[in-house]
């Protein structure tokens, strides 16, 4: 193995690099504590840990982990079935620092981790709050992904609302940084939706996820685009979270590797309806035809109801045939 440090070869099972004294360690794939990588199991949470042939190691420098993930989201990657290979639609989030090279240069390397690793906690937080997967550390950033290993229905929207937190996070942080150290910290986010080809190696707990395809390209390029302190989202993010979060058009923009020019969105904050039946109400819903008999045994029902009859009513029905509506 590899020591990432001084990039010396050591025996596979080493515990220490024989250049350099760095220890191993590895970052559970649960709730992102470091721990040895002789150890079977995490001593925080318990999952197994044995290194795979090829787990990435990280030396005893690197980041702080990143806040333990809600309850719910770890008993969900606990029984759930990740594929080897499989095609999910999820929404891409990268986000960075802008001015990093500046805010770390000179430096000596443990005062910039000072600096950095706060930041980057304060990001992977506003992910995990969200249950999103912290799939990447780029040194003065991250990736992270929303549906996988998870399937969220609204992962857009969570990604959204990740993205909003963070700003918000990060804007509070920032005036520390500016009186301690003079620095305007800003950091930038793009998002972007889309169906990706997702590979996690075999087992019960995968330990990371690789996803390739496009949507992950242009999600990259949303973020280099954006200005620093904003959010931009691709028109495929838009059109799922469209009426639950405010946003502003910035019309088609030229994008490095895409042929043809792309709907850009800038995130601007979440809007007050939850549900699609409001986002509906709120666009203007077309006059309801029909229904007559139900409506009316509805009305009857209430009516009971409120004269001291308990009622209980069950709507059933095709898909798209206006349940929620009626």
């Amino acid at each position: 193995m590899q020591c990432p440090r001084c990039q010396q070869e050591n025996r596979d099972g080493a515990r220490f690099c024989s250049e350099c004294g760095s220890a191993f360690s590895m970052t559970c794939a649960i709730c992102g504590t470091l721990t040895s990588a002789a150890n079977k199991y995490c001593d925080h949470c318990g999952s197994p840990v044995a290194i795979a042939p090829d787990a990435k190691l990280v030396a005893s420098q690197s980041i702080a982990p990143p806040a333990v993930r809600p309850k719910r989201s770890f008993d969900g990657i606990l029984t759930s079935q990740a594929l080897e290979h499989e095609r999910k639609q999820i929404t891409v989030l990268f986000a960075d620092i802008k001015g990093s090279t500046e805010l770390v240069a000179g430096r000596d390397p443990d005062d910039a981790r000072r600096l950095l690793d706060p930041i980057l906690e304060r990001m992977m937080d506003a992910v995990h709050v969200y249950e999103g997967t912290v799939n990447q550390l780029l040194g003065d950033g991250i990736m992270a992904l929303f549906g996988v290993p998870i399937a969220y229905e609204d992962h857009a929207l969570r990604a959204c609302y990740c993205a909003l937190k963070m700003q918000e996070s990060i804007k509070k942080y920032a005036e520390a940084i500016r009186r301690a150290e003079g620095f305007p910290l800003q950091i930038r986010i793009g998002l972007n939706s889309g169906g990706v080809a997702s590979y996690a190696p075999a087992g019960d707990l995968p330990r990371r996820y690789s996803v390739q395809g496009d949507t992950v390209h242009l999600a990259a390029r949303m973020e280099q685009l954006a200005m620093p302190g904003t959010i931009l989202m691709a028109s495929q993010t838009f059109q799922l979270t469209r009426g639950f979060v405010a946003t502003r058009a910035l019309g088609a923009m030229t994008v490095k590797g895409f042929t043809a020019p792309v709907e850009t969105y800038e995130l601007l904050g979440a809007n007050a309806m939850r549900s699609r039946l409001q986002v509906a109400a709120a666009r203007g819903l077309t006059r309801f035809v029909g229904r007559l008999n139900e409506i009316s045994q509805l009305r009857q029902v209430r009516d009971q109801a409120r004269s001291g009859q308990g009622q209980v009513i069950a709507i059933v029905g095709e898909p798209g045939v206006g349940k929620s509506r009626l």
